[in-house]
């Protein structure tokens, strides 16, 4: 993983990683921040937009459920954490790693929690793209030497 590792990039592994992963690497790691809530861990729904073609007008293709939640650690770092699904467990351990990834603590749960996150969704998208590959077709067409 980089060093460019960023913010956006960091939410989005929370975002897409397994649950259960993230609860193994996090119980592994054993932190165990004091924080307070801003605002518990909490399920809605948002609206999903997509795109005919990827290109076409935007329309609303249906719902979505989500969780989030926002905690601040007893040294006031802010922490936000939304996840697909009904996890409340999952949206509070992806605020407590953002919240931590912003103080002096980073580097240790990028080595315990980030990178074996990355390495993981690494893994599966290489799993896929190899799947799919397998399934290709190469179309052609032969000359057939008549004019």
């Amino acid at each position: 993983m980089s060093d460019e590792f960023d913010r956006k990039a960091w939410m989005g592994l929370l975002a897409r990683a397994p649950a259960a992963d993230l609860d193994r690497l996090w119980a592994r790691a054993g932190f165990a921040p004091e924080h307070s809530y801003l605002r518990p861990p909490e399920v809605g729904g948002v609206m999903v937009r997509g795109r005919a073609g990827a290109t076409g007008a935007p329309f609303n293709l249906g719902e979505m459920t989500v969780t989030r939640c926002a905690l601040r650690l007893a040294d006031g770092a802010v922490g936000h954490g939304y996840v697909q699904g009904r996890g409340k467990q999952h949206a509070v351990q992806a605020a407590m790693v953002d919240a931590l990834m912003q103080g002096p603590q980073a580097k240790e749960v990028r080595a315990a929690v980030l990178e074996p996150l990355a390495e993981a969704e690494a893994s599966r998208r290489a799993a896929r793209t190899a799947k799919a590959a397998a399934t290709k077709v190469d179309f052609f067409t032969m000359v057939r030497g008549e004019d």
